[in-house]
């Protein structure tokens, strides 16, 4: 194989190679390749099929009869944030109430932080997630809540994603308890005008004690105007018009997705909005589990991801996630991963990750394990063995 655009690897001697086209391998939607070889070239995947076959290449990877997977995509995170809220979470697993402010006591610790401590932080917690497979990621603000302070979260995460959420509308600022109205004008204008330059999505907690349906429309519809993109923090404490209002301006994306009506399943089944389900908050608050199993069976693309965020799910393993929703939330081991991979480029509205195709980016993980499945069957190991991004070898 002639190299015009790169180096050219060869990963051979695969024991299953996932590559999410129906059209390959086993034509299931995992287009699972058994006795696989993958070839990247440059920063694409250029050949995938039967380890026999694999034509010459400059280097060569001998998988030693492990999986290869696509790199996990994390379409939901809050990363950049300051403090630690270790106390609350003690409280809560110890049965004891805790009224130290949730989400504000992160908004203190945030605006008091400077520049760089919250590039450090952000920097620790992207490392670690890329050790457990992820290669894409999207992260928000939100733990500012002032033009200024959302304003420079985005900031700092452009320069680590392309995948960067203005979340002004996380909660009412504690500045204007007593005046939303006065607060929505400020996330609908100054502060989105000082916002939008640096990201790609709007998004709005849309619950209550966060945003009615009245407010999140008004501020998802002052997004696009803008040429942001929506999605919304949809249904995660109770039935509410998140996952309809989602859907009815196109959101890329409902997140949470916890409490559903027949309605809200059918709009999503009939409409382009990926259901993004967040095992890792129902974890860490005890919460009722998102029904996975009612909303793929009624044909909603579903998304995993981490929610990572220091008050109620405090985890960037995405691994972590598959093996909860196998156990708790009525998936199969090949659909919790695709919904990690290729489910989750969807809720990015992505096709050039998550998949292992030709003219995709080389964004791969290799398994400590002959099968994928071990993500579930083996709970809490280490199994992530190797990453490659953009073609790259990072772990």
């Amino acid at each position: 194989m002639s190299s015009t655009t790169g180096t050219t690897t060869v990963i051979t001697n695969i024991a299953s190679l996932v590559t999410n086209d129906p059209s390959l391998g086993d034509g299931s939607p995992l287009g699972l390749i058994q006795d696989a070889a993958v070839v990247i070239e440059g920063d694409r995947i250029a050949w995938t099929g039967d380890s026999r076959k694999a034509p010459a290449t400059d280097n060569r990877v001998d998988a030693g009869g492990r999986a290869v997977i696509p790199g996990f995509v994390d379409s939901h995170s809050h990363l950049v944030f300051a403090g630690d809220r270790t106390q609350e979470f003690n409280a809560r697993m110890s049965g004891r109430g805790y009224t130290a402010g949730g989400i504000r006591t992160t908004v203190a610790a945030t605006r008091a932080a400077s520049d760089e401590d919250l590039e450090r932080n952000l920097t620790h917690y992207l490392h670690e997630a890329l050790r457990q497979g992820t290669t894409t990621f999207e992260t928000k603000s939100g733990y500012g809540l002032t033009v200024e302070d959302e304003a420079r979260a985005l900031r700092i995460a452009a320069a680590h994603t392309d995948e960067v959420t203005y979340l002004g509308a996380h909660i009412v600022s504690p500045d204007y308890a007593d005046d939303p109205a006065a607060y929505v004008a400020l996330v609908t204008g100054e502060m989105l005008d000082a916002c939008a330059p640096y990201a790609r999505w709007i998004d709005v907690f849309c619950e209550k004690g966060a945003f009615d349906g009245d407010q999140a429309r008004a501020i998802l519809t002052a997004g696009k105007a803008k040429g942001l993109h929506p999605r919304v923090h949809a249904n995660q404490l109770s039935y509410g018009p998140g996952v309809q209002l989602a859907v009815e301006l196109d959101a890329a994306s409902a997140d949470h997705c916890t409490h559903l009506t027949d309605a809200d399943v059918e709009a999503l089944a009939n409409g382009r909005t990926v259901a993004t389900l967040l095992p890792g908050a129902e974890f860490s608050t005890r919460a009722e589990w998102p029904d996975a199993r009612r909303l793929l069976d009624a044909g909603v693309t579903v998304a995993l991801s981490t929610d990572c965020n220091p008050g109620s799910s405090f985890t960037s393993s995405v691994p972590f996630c598959i093996a909860l929703a196998v156990r708790d939330m009525g998936m199969t081991p090949d659909e919790a991963l695709w919904s990690a991979t290729a489910g989750g480029a969807a809720a990015l509205r992505r096709t050039d990750i998550g998949r292992l195709t030709v003219g995709a980016r080389a964004d791969l993980v290799l398994l400590d394990a002959p099968s994928h499945v071990h993500l579930a069957y083996r709970p809490g190991v280490p199994l992530v063995t190797g990453v490659w991004r953009r073609g790259a070898r990072e772990v």
